[in-house]
């Protein structure tokens, strides 16, 4: 196709974020989320870690609230092995704010489509743009005028509407996974906060100590079989492979759910290294150090067989004796979350859980014909949330070969159902 080659700076309005104060910000979640680049994933927002500001300074921030449509390029680091940090505000995403090192893009005049912006920037032409441009030793980062320079093929706007829609295509059949697998896990939550927080398990009937017939309390390395956390393999971050066995490493470990956001690979002589750091089947995978410490969420199966780094602990459940899915949602339940975090070890320059802490840990036992009923629920609920993500990930992939032949005009529109 005979299309334009134009830079972004002409057709788009860019826009830096805020310096906002971190002393300033807040857990509040009546306040004010903030789009910063550590929430800033590939093509998506990652609401649950974002950092909130006063809600009272809306008005006053008016320059730097984001809507619907609004692309948003991380300028810090903005590429990593999972991809490039892009993302775009959804209808529906809260409102929110603009933090700095991060670009807000917006189409301006009538020549480009707000949503083919978002597979301009979510292409891998642009990537392939970024990666060798992006500067910096200690802190990677691009700037807005190297991104505005950017060059890209623009074809009439019907065209480009046409190319959006069938690209949105699989990002609503995505997005529709995405709803799916949240109702999962609010019904496993509430599940389990009906039969383990509030006790109305069936059969259950409570004793003087406060604790239901039968139950009782044991430390979490009795009702164990492992605990234990890897290594960084020899020659570190710069032996990473683009591709190989899975190392897990805290970036990827959140509450209940796995983040492939700058997953790294490790090829087999440094998997041999790491043999007792092995990830298996309904293992828990726990974040032992940093910012991230306590984030914990069930080893994915897809991904296995996968090693852990040092910080990043492996609880391996004595199955025989409970639950597994029991002992994660009990991990993550509100309370233990906050026992937890209390007693993380402040080190020199981060709070550290060691494993005779993680070992110590109360864990109530219920008994086991209940537990067990626990987890014929939960694990198929865990599997079917698996299987959307591995099918989200096949959308994914499908609708990333198609892309750059439908923005560079090398597929015919009329070829494509949309």
């Amino acid at each position: 196709m005979n299309w334009p080659r134009v830079q972004l700076g002409e057709v788009v309005d860019l826009l830096s974020g805020h310096p906002f104060k971190s002393e300033r910000f807040s857990s509040d979640e009546r306040d004010i989320p903030l789009v910063k680049g550590e929430n800033v994933s590939q093509g998506s927002i990652l609401w649950d870690i974002s950092k909130r500001w006063n809600a009272g300074d809306w008005n006053s921030l008016e320059k730097y609230q984001l809507r619907p449509g609004d692309v948003i390029v991380a300028m810090d680091r903005p590429w990593i092995p999972a991809g490039l940090k892009w993302a775009y505000i959804r209808e529906g995403d809260p409102k929110a704010l603009l933090v700095q090192r991060c670009s807000r893009l917006r189409p301006k005049g009538d020549e480009l489509d707000a949503t083919f912006l978002r597979y301009v920037i979510g292409g891998g032409g642009f990537e392939s743009y970024v990666k060798p441009i992006t500067t910096g030793v200690n802190v990677p980062h691009i700037s807005g005028r190297q991104i505005l320079d950017y060059t890209f093929h623009l074809p009439p706007l019907p065209t480009q509407r046409r190319i959006a829609g069938i690209l949105s295509a699989y990002d609503e059949l995505i997005a529709n996974n995405q709803r799916r697998i949240a109702i999962l896990e609010e019904m496993a939550r509430a599940l389990y906060r009906e039969w383990f927080v509030h006790y109305r398990a069936p059969g259950v009937v409570m004793g003087e100590d406060g604790l239901p017939e039968g139950w009782e309390v044991k430390r979490l390395g009795e009702i164990t079989t492992k605990i234990g956390s890897g290594a960084t393999p020899r020659g570190g971050k710069g032996a990473y492979h683009a591709e190989g066995i899975p190392l897990i490493r805290s970036m990827n470990v959140y509450d209940d759910h796995f983040i492939m956001d700058d997953l790294a690979f490790i090829n087999e002589e440094q998997a041999e290294a790491l043999a007792n750091v092995t990830v298996q089947r309904n293992d828990i995978l726990l974040n032992i150090t940093g910012a991230s410490v306590a984030r914990c969420c069930m080893a994915p199966t897809y991904l296995l067989p996968a090693h852990v780094n040092q910080h990043v602990a492996i609880i391996r459940v004595n199955d025989e004796l409970i639950s597994p899915h029991y002992v994660l949602d009990t991990i993550n339940s509100a309370q233990k979350k906050k026992a937890i975090l209390s007693i993380a070890q402040a080190g020199a320059t981060r709070e550290a859980l060691t494993k005779e802490a993680i070992e110590n840990l109360d864990i109530i036992l219920p008994p086991k014909a209940l537990t067990d009923r626990y987890e014929d629920i939960a694990a198929p609920m865990f599997e079917e949330r698996e299987l959307l993500v591995q099918q989200s990930a096949n959308l994914r992939r499908t609708r990333d070969l198609l892309l750059p032949r439908l923005m560079s005009g090398r597929v015919e529109l009329n070829t494509v159902e949309a």
